[in-house]
């Protein structure tokens, strides 16, 4: 059960899955940022220009019907509604310039791109050519570095 477990939880979907949730919390926080520090004040403005209430719920405070002595507050359900309504529009003008902004910078795809058991048959082979050759001093630097000779990427300097 447990390998059930760890497989389930290293499957890219799952991964993927927790890198959008925390992404999206973040996110969260400038959309709200957004309506709370711009969209929200100016539509204050024009409820304070139209109805001479401050802001969306002191306009719609007032709407309230009463039926066999409980209240029933729309007002509070019309005020939700308009914040939701704000927010999805900030939210749909963001997503869609970053949608604009990821068309232009076009990403060409890799051709051949190696797999896992490629890279590692590389390590495994060039591991074999150095104990043949008697180099018993491996060291992270060296085996990094001819991983990515074999791969054909920069090597980096260690120092």
């Amino acid at each position: 059960m447990l390998r059930e477990f760890k497989d389930f939880i290293t499957k890219g979907s799952v991964i993927d899955l927790a890198v959008g949730v925390i992404v999206g919390g973040a996110f969260t926080s400038i959309v709200n940022a957004l309506v709370s520090g711009f969209i929200t004040p100016l539509i204050g403005v024009v409820i304070k220009a139209t109805t001479g209430h401050k802001n969306v719920d002191d306009a719609t405070k007032g709407l309230i019907f009463e039926a066999y002595g409980v209240e029933f507050n729309y007002g509070i359900v019309i005020s939700a509604l308009i914040t939701f309504l704000i927010t999805a529009l900030v939210l749909f003008i963001v997503v869609k310039a970053i949608n604009k902004a990821q068309s232009v910078i076009p990403i060409e795809p890799v051709d051949n791109p190696e797999t896992t058991d490629e890279i590692l048959g590389d390590i495994r082979a060039l591991l074999q050519a150095q104990v043949k050759n008697n180099e018993t001093i491996l060291t992270v630097e060296k085996v990094i570095d001819d991983v990515a000779e074999a791969t054909q990427l920069e090597p980096k300097d260690h120092s």
